[in-house]
């Protein structure tokens, strides 16, 4: 990754402009732009915010003023109103997501609460290595008002406040407190966002003062600038060991992560395993790097991976992990890949994620890593017998989980059937979006998916609450897609307020709720692990029991969407949940549709295992059973050296 520089129009050496601070960052981000493969577009597509005291006045009042009278030479910042701050947060990394971290959002807020608030966005994307631009409003740098309305006050340090919770969970972290501490800062925080290595949350915490405090800039800081995402391309000798390697398998797999996604590098994925005949398993955030349809795509590996997967990941001797860092759930908490001489060769732009299980290294970017190995490897392919078996599984994980698309015996449908249906109705380029709960586990299992774009699955953080505002993020970078939002009812309660936002906007996403009046995922994690789902249904308090089993909430999740102004459809049949999707991809604004569906399941079929530890002593059966089965399940855990 390296910076161009263009020119400022009518800038001379040495000149200056009177701006505040917030209006210096606004110019500036206003100015930088990213360029791939000759592909030049603005980093920073737009601003989130919501305002209260601490920028109001500051980047608020610079974001009204390059609105409504723009300076000569200022490009337009576009200003999205949300209504909570973690979801705007959301929504930006789903759009930068969606462009493949070469644009994204910034997103501001108020001192206090409504900038720790944040906090679980900045998270979600540095785990995720997704690039988003954090803008927390802080307390006076003067010091003269102090102790200010919602300022922690800690008698060891004066210069800490609620927003150094930022710090660990960004790749960049700064507090402005002078004017002139904006120029390297700034110029940082462009750099780790275009990195495709390193970005992540990049936090600016701007004291409230010093965002509405004059200075004189120099020009030359708001001239264009270019920032080039590179493809850097394998060391030589590292791609011989990467080689040899390979060479030496006789049960090869690749793991395809979201490195693969973001690297747009699913035709050279396509391209190594038609050369090579490996077969391709993916993760969640790498599914649709390589087509469902293609002969060596064996789908979700893992935790709640298909048994084809997973079978291939137990036998493979020689694992190619391509952009993914692997996680527990990848790994199935360290028992997927049970060969005990296995060796790991790992393609990824990020050292620290390439070094993982003790592999054979290859530090680059994933379509140039790919192209390199394809070439490396000419003429040679994975055995015939291998090729074949690969086939076979698939085939008949086909034929197990088709059951989990048709009717059951019960009265609602089980989500399956919804994701089944759902599958057919999407386009190639259409995107299904969710994050938490039961359905991650099923669509990764099941969903086959087309392209790169159709499969958004939050799953670093799983985080409850991502899937709606991150349909109003991935609409916004997207708009000629179709955008479906599919919601548990848990996950909905948790964060409804950017339907305000979509109906603002007028911004046409279709959200998919489905009804089934409690914790899906927890209660059957719960169930299994002996805790008898415990606290995980909606229902009212007990007298006789004094527990929460009595009657079902009298909850209208419908009636509640209504109360926007989106049309919504409740539906509790497989046929009607078709017919509503096609009067909803028909309209031409914002729809939704609630299901209801069963509790209970069923689920799809599968052996991937989940490390979640149980009770060792327990007065309940139920309890003492599962722990029994624990550690049975737990004994092929290892770690991979």
């Amino acid at each position: 990754m390296s910076e161009h520089s263009g020119n400022v129009s009518g800038a001379q050496e040495g000149a200056t402009i009177r701006l505040t601070v917030g209006q210096a960052l606004v110019r500036f981000l206003s100015a930088q732009y990213t360029e791939r493969d000759g592909e030049r577009q603005r980093l920073i597509a737009g601003t989130f915010g919501i305002f209260g005291h601490g920028n109001v006045a500051g980047v608020g009042q610079a974001l009204l003023q390059n609105a409504v009278d723009p300076a000569d030479g200022e490009a337009e910042m576009p200003y999205y109103q949300a209504r909570n701050e973690q979801n705007m947060v959301h929504a930006a990394v789903a759009y930068a997501r969606t462009k493949n971290r070469l644009q994204t959002l910034a997103c501001t807020a108020s001192i206090g609460p409504g900038s720790t608030n944040m906090v679980t966005g900045a998270a979600l994307a540095t785990i995720d290595r997704i690039p988003v631009l954090i803008l927390p409003s802080d307390v006076f740098a003067s010091r003269a008002v102090d102790p200010v309305l919602q300022q922690l006050e800690d008698e060891r340090a004066m210069d800490v406040t609620v927003n150094d919770a930022f710090r660990p969970v960004s790749r960049f972290f700064d507090r402005i407190w002078r004017p002139e501490q904006l120029i390297p800062s700034a110029l940082a925080a462009m750099r780790v966002l275009t990195d495709p290595a390193e970005t992540g949350a990049v936090t600016l915490a701007l004291p409230q003062d010093v965002q509405a405090e004059a200075h004189d800039w120099p020009l030359e800081f708001f001239r264009e600038r270019t920032w080039h995402v590179g493809r850097p391309v394998p060391e030589p000798a590292a791609l011989e060991r990467a080689l040899a390697v390979i060479r030496s398998a006789r049960r090869p797999l690749v793991v395809a992560g979201g490195g693969a996604v973001y690297s747009e590098a699913s035709a050279a994925l396509a391209a190594f395993a038609d050369a090579t005949g490996i077969p391709v398993a993916d993760t969640q955030a790498g599914k649709g790097a390589i087509s469902a349809d293609h002969p060596s795509s064996v789908g979700g590996v893992g935790a709640t991976g298909n048994d084809a997967a997973n079978t291939l990941a137990a036998e493979a001797d020689v694992v190619i992990g391509v952009g993914t860092r692997y996680t527990d759930f990848t790994t199935a908490s360290h028992t997927a890949f049970r060969n005990p001489d296995v060796r790991f060769v790992n393609l990824n732009v990020k050292a620290f994620d390439a070094a993982k299980h003790s592999a054979e290294m290859l530090v680059a970017d994933a379509r140039a890593g790919l192209e390199a190995l394809t070439a490396g490897l000419a003429g040679e392919k994975a055995p015939q017998e291998h090729r074949d078996r690969a086939r076979e599984l698939v085939a008949a994980w086909e034929e197990r989980s088709a059951p989990c698309f048709a009717p059951h015996d019960q009265e609602l449908p089980a989500q399956t059937e919804i994701f089944g249906a759902l599958n057919e109705l999407l386009g190639d380029e259409d995107i299904v979006i969710n994050a938490a709960g039961s359905m991650p586990g099923d669509l990764q299992a099941l969903w086959r998916a087309r392209t790169p774009l159709q499969y958004h699955l939050e799953y670093g953080y799983s985080c409850m609450g991502y899937e709606l505002p991150a349909s109003l993020g991935a609409k916004l970078a997207a708009p000629d897609s179709e955008v479906v939002a599919i919601i548990g009812d848990g996950t909905f309660q948790m964060a409804p307020q950017e339907i305000a936002t979509i109906v603002a906007e007028d911004v046409k996403v279709i959200l998919v709720i489905l009804q089934n009046h409690g914790w899906s995922s927890i209660g059957s994690l719960s169930e299994s692990h002996g805790s008898q789902r415990f606290g995980t249904k909606y229902r009212m308090r007990n007298e006789k029991t004094g527990l929460l089993d009595g009657a079902k909430l009298p909850m209208d999740i419908a009636a509640n969407i209504r109360s926007y102004g989106i049309e919504v459809s409740e539906v509790s049949s497989t046929d009607d949940f078709r017919a509503a999707y096609r009067r909803a991809e028909d309209s031409e604004h914002a729809a939704a549709i609630v299901v209801n569906t069963d509790l209970y399941g069923p689920n799809p079929p599968g052996i991937g295992w989940w490390d979640v530890p149980v009770s060792q002593v327990s007065r309940l059966g139920s309890t003492q059973e599962a722990s029994a089965r624990y550690e049975a399940e737990k004994a092929p855990q290892r770690h991979y050296l």
